[in-house]
């Protein structure tokens, strides 16, 4: 694939690429400057990648055990190897600081290691049927089988690690893949399927297109042989997404607002504050599971909340390609006048900007909001940007209410050393996942992942995602000797 600036990549389909169709420009966010021009796939192209895909099925579902795993080991060893390669394609079409690009680079190659282990795991049960006169000597077998080919669509933010989370656990199961990229980041998906490709899967067995919304669409409704659509992305385009997929499996995972309680019997109050700030603020808090809502019980508020602020002034904002940065610039500078004029209208409304919210470009300097109130976008929408609010708690009860009052609920973090409390805040909060003892930011890629309320719906995580992306199917046997 050429990255030459300026230089126009074909999408893949069949092992080929192609070049022939309208360029998609790709600006860097930090300066600008293109990136490179990516072909965008058309909705005929999309078919015959359906075709092939459908084609592909039989083969890749007859792969076995040992070959999968032998092809995601592959791919773990090429991602290794060309780690610089990747973190530099992230930081130049998703503007993420170089040091966080090469953890995600990390992070994929555990999704693909994962995947791996996970692919001769896939196994079934043996269920007795003699249970009543007349059934003896029958048995049955549960074996679970690919779903068919799957659509996977894809953010930018983790443009390497989110679409290995898709790609692995489908080849585990022996789907074949259709994958589009986001439009802002295209370059890493494309890199990555040529390495799965150069790894053994099945050239018919993966395309990755970047497509209109228009197009993606039409698959995800029209499309039938489309078996499973996986989303990761804005809560409302997920949910029209399922409203149009009639009988296909979906799965979302969407927005976030997290929340996290610090109690007053927590022990380390500088630790805590170090840990809030690189969640809410970290790649411009442009994650699901950034920070975005702090509740702390008012014995140490005041303490907690400029031990944020001393901490987040340490926080080196700039150029992503400098190794000392942590914060780089949004995405699209269309996204930081939406978070700057968010910060205005909770100053306006009654809200303290305790530090930070200024915009120069498309970077917001990390801000922390104290004062706010239910109704401002800063605390009841996702910000998906460097934005923090701390506010006071009186009774830990109250803490809970307030984190349960969103419409989101992907994950919790709680900080505390009572058991009692642990126990009830698993028991109420309204979350997917709680994290105890760290901030809700905290993920590790095997586990399950995804969430409630309008924050999803089926969970990834390897395992999890394999399941999503087969079927159980029962033989039952009788009369062999």
């Amino acid at each position: 694939m050429k990255m030459r600036p300026g230089a126009q990549t074909g999408f893949l389909m069949c092992g080929k690429e192609w070049t022939d169709g309208e360029a998609l420009e790709v600006r860097s966010p930090w300066d600008q400057g293109v990136v490179g021009r990516a072909t965008v796939a058309t909705r005929a192209d999309a078919r015959q990648a359906v075709n092939h895909a459908w084609a592909s099925l039989r083969r890749t579902r007859a792969l076995p055990r040992w070959k999968r795993r032998e092809i995601l080991e592959d791919v773990a060893a090429a991602l290794i190897e060309q780690k610089e390669r990747f973190a530099q394609l992230i930081v130049a079409e998703a503007g993420k600081p170089v040091r966080l690009a090469r953890t995600e680079v990390d992070r994929a190659v555990l999704t693909f290691k994962t995947a791996a282990e996970e692919a001769v795991r896939l196994g079934g049960e043996t269920i007795p049927l003699d249970l009543t006169e007349g059934n003896e000597g029958r048995w049955g077998v549960v074996q679970r089988f690919p779903v068919g080919p799957v659509l996977a669509i894809t953010p930018f933010n983790f443009p390497l690690n989110l679409v290995a989370h898709k790609a692995a656990p489908a080849m585990a199961a022996g789907c074949p893949l259709l994958l589009k990229p986001a439009p802002q980041t295209p370059f890493t998906a494309l890199a990555l399927g040529e390495v799965i490709l150069k790894a053994g899967w099945p050239e018919e067995a993966l395309a990755v297109m970047p497509l209109d919304n228009a197009d993606a669409g039409w698959l995800a409704e029209k499309e039938e042989r489309i078996k499973l659509v996986s989303f990761t992305g804005s809560a409302r385009v997920g949910w029209e997404l399922k409203a149009h997929s009639g009988r296909k499996r979906v799965v979302l995972e969407l927005g976030g607002n997290a929340a996290l309680i610090v109690h007053d019997d927590w022990p380390d109050l500088d630790q805590a504050a170090a840990r809030t700030a690189h969640a809410a603020f970290s790649y411009a808090g442009q994650s699901c599971i950034s920070v975005q809502r702090v509740y702390v019980a008012r014995r140490v508020f005041q303490t907690f909340l400029w031990k944020v602020v001393d901490e987040t002034a340490k926080l080196v904002t700039g150029n992503p390609q400098e190794e000392a940065t942590e914060i780089g610039p949004m995405v699209r500078l269309s996204d930081a006048e939406r978070v700057e004029a968010w910060i205005k209208e909770a100053a306006e409304g009654g809200a303290k900007l305790v530090h930070g919210g200024e915009r120069q470009g498309a970077v917001i300097a990390p801000a922390i909001l104290t004062g706010t109130k239910p109704g401002m976008k800063v605390r009841d929408e996702e910000v998906f940007g460097p934005v923090v609010a701390i506010e006071p708690y009186d009774d830990f009860e109250q803490a809970l209410a307030e984190a349960n009052h969103s419409r989101w609920g992907l994950q919790a973090g709680l900080l505390t050393r009572d058991a009692g409390r642990i126990l009830t805040a698993f028991r109420e909060l309204e979350v997917g996942a709680l994290i105890i003892g760290d901030t809700p930011t905290w993920r590790l890629d095997p586990m399950p992942y995804g969430g409630v309320k309008e924050s999803g719906l089926g969970r990834e995580g390897i395992r999890s995602a394999i399941e999503e992306m087969t079927e159980p199917r029962m033989l039952v046997m009788s009369g062999i000797e």
